[in-house]
This record gives structure tokens, sequence and C-alpha cells, in this order.
């Protein structure tokens, strides 16, 4: 029997509040936290009831719907998963929810096509992909670029909600750089994915200036229903990347005229599959191709650059083409240097 989507919302809460380790969880916590989601998703003012909740939990518990749920009562007062890494999330669908999905599937294959569904092709396919997977144990018959050891997908959902609800955040981060992670109170604005990667733009509350974070290098966080959400005005989301390959930008950066020759061989990759949406054609004859691009000059860009090895030559700007110089001269001082390091120890072995 499908489990009704009250009660879903019920779970589903419950779970957030269980994996917040930030703090200690009362039944009666989860009972203000349940009446709070009801309101705010449903507009159900009522509440809900502490036999409700008992109930839920026993559910979550049980394999009645196949979580299992490693629930435990800390101190005789607190609840807790017993296992930090669990989340009713991770739990295979049963039979209901799969028949469910194969008719969203349905509708929704029925809908492509229309202007409004056009950036949903990709996403229509992959869902119908997996469900076919997981009903009819079959192969994949289509692959999209996927890590699936990559950490902090399961984030995207509640930072979703935590954007569109408006929510700050207290997020427990450590940079590559960090030895430590800090903890830190952030008004979250947009998610980007950017080659299989994701990033959290977002402010830091007690400077003015954006922040990029990377989802895998969060630890945990969670909402500050009572604090005080402040926006980020003067910023339109769908144009403030529209100058970037990737996701390092400030708000001083601007776009700026980017020369490339690529060669022959390299020519025809680059013309079916541009670096960027500017890109533009400044000569294509037997000499290769130079094309213009307008970008902000970031880590991702001489990245892109890198890529392409000896087959690209940066035209402009100058500070560009001496960055990109400089790394590679560097990077063939490494093999020379091992190349001296191998000739000498076979001259000690003589």
């Amino acid at each position: 029997m499908a489990t009704n989507k009250l009660a879903l919302l019920r779970y589903k809460t419950i779970d957030e509040c269980l994996k917040n380790r930030f703090r200690k969880w009362t039944l009666e916590d989860l009972i203000e936290k349940v009446s709070d989601a009801l309101y705010e998703y449903e507009g159900i003012a009522t509440g809900v009831s502490r036999r409700t909740i008992q109930a839920d939990i026993q559910v979550m518990r049980s394999d009645k719907l196949g979580y299992n749920a490693p629930i435990i009562i800390a101190d005789r007062k607190f609840y807790t998963y017993e296992d930090p890494a669990y989340s009713i999330t991770n739990s295979p669908i049963n039979d209901a929810d799969m028949a469910k999905m194969k008719e969203i599937v349905s509708i929704l294959k029925q809908l492509n096509g229309f202007s409004y569904f056009d950036e949903m092709s990709e996403l229509i396919a992959k869902l119908e992909n997996n469900v076919n997977k997981t009903e009819k144990k079959t192969q994949d018959y289509i692959q999209f670029e996927d890590n699936k050891h990559l950490k902090g997908i399961e984030h995207i959902s509640p930072l979703y909600q935590a954007i569109l609800n408006k929510t700050a955040l207290l997020i427990e981060y450590q940079s590559f750089r960090a030895h430590q992670p800090s903890k830190e109170i952030y008004y979250p604005y947009l998610l980007k994915e950017y080659r299989n990667r994701w990033f959290l733009i977002t402010r830091m509350k007690k400077y003015t200036h954006l922040y990029t974070l990377a989802l895998d290098r969060i630890v945990e966080f969670h909402p500050l229903t009572k604090e005080a959400y402040v926006d980020h005005y003067g910023v339109d989301w769908n144009r403030y990347f529209s100058d970037t390959l990737g996701v390092t930008k400030s708000e001083r950066d601007r776009g700026q005229r980017v020369i490339l020759h690529f060669d022959c061989a390299n020519a025809p990759y680059v013309r079916t599959k541009p670096l960027h949406h500017s890109q533009q054609v400044l000569s294509d004859n037997e000499d290769g191709l130079i094309i213009r691009i307008d970008v902000v000059l970031n880590f991702e860009l001489e990245k892109e650059i890198l890529g392409f090895g000896e087959c690209v030559k940066v035209l402009a700007p100058r500070n560009l083409k001496e960055k990109i110089r400089k790394r590679l001269t560097k990077a063939h001082a490494q093999y020379v240097e091992r190349e001296q390091e191998i000739k000498a120890a076979k001259e000690g072995t003589k």
C-alpha cells in the first residue's frame, strides 16, 4: 500500500532532524519541526500529535517501508541515528512507489518536445533509465557523466529548499587549504554545477562579498529558522556567470577578450564544441583556428587552456599569455629535473 504524502513529509522531516548532529532531539523537538513542515508545505496549522510521531518513528524503525532506520534514544531522552551516515533517502523504493515513478516517466515523455520541457530531455532519459534498471535489473542503456564517489550530492535537495525558503544556514566547511573545518552562518543564493561537481554561491554573515562553497567540502549544515535571512540584491543570477567558465568569480570580475589559436588537428573539436557561448571565429584556414571568447580570467579558464597542451597558444591578453607560459615552463622543468636525476643515478652505478 502506497504511503500518503503527509506521512512521507513527516518521515522526511524526522529524517532531516536525526541527520543533524549539531543538536539533540527530544520527542517534543521532533513534534515541533514536523508541525512547522506541515504548515510550511501543506498549510496545516493544527500541528501533529505526540502519538503520530511515535508511530512514525516505529514505522521508520521497521521493515514496513524498507527503512529499518537505526533510531535510538540516547540518555533516555534524545532521538538520533546510531549510524551517523544513515538516511531513509538511501533506502530502496517499494513496488507502489516504483509504479508511481513509471507513471510519472510516462507522462513526462508525452510532454517532452513542448518548448517548456526542452531542457528536461536529459533528465527524463536519465529517470527512465534508472527506473528500468531498478525494476528489471537490466544494465544501463544510456550513460551520463557521473562520479559515484563524489561527496556532497546528498546536500543538493536541502540546500535548494534553504534557497527557495530564504533560510540562513550554519555550515561546517573545510576548504582544501584549511587544516580544520570552521563553522559560520551563511545566506545561500544559488546552486551551480560545473563539470559534474556542485557548488553553493553564498555570503557569510560577517562579510559582504560572495563565497563559492564546494558541496563536497561541506562537512555538515543545518537551517537557522530564527536567524534573519539577508538577500543579496542587485545580482541577476541568470546573468552572473554568463561571462565565466566554471564558478570562480568575484562581483568585481568582468569578462575580458581572450584570443586563442588552435592547431588544425584540434580545430574541428573547438568548432563543434565551443569553449564558451561567446565564442567567435576570427580566422579558420590551413594554419589552424583562431577564436575569441569574452570570459573572466580564472582558474577554470587556465585549466581549460592547459588541457589542450601544445595544441593551443594564447594570443591575448598578455597577462594570461604570460601566466600560461610560466605554468608550462614549470611543468616542463619537472620532467627535465627527473631526467637529470635518472641520468645521475645511472652514472653513479657505473
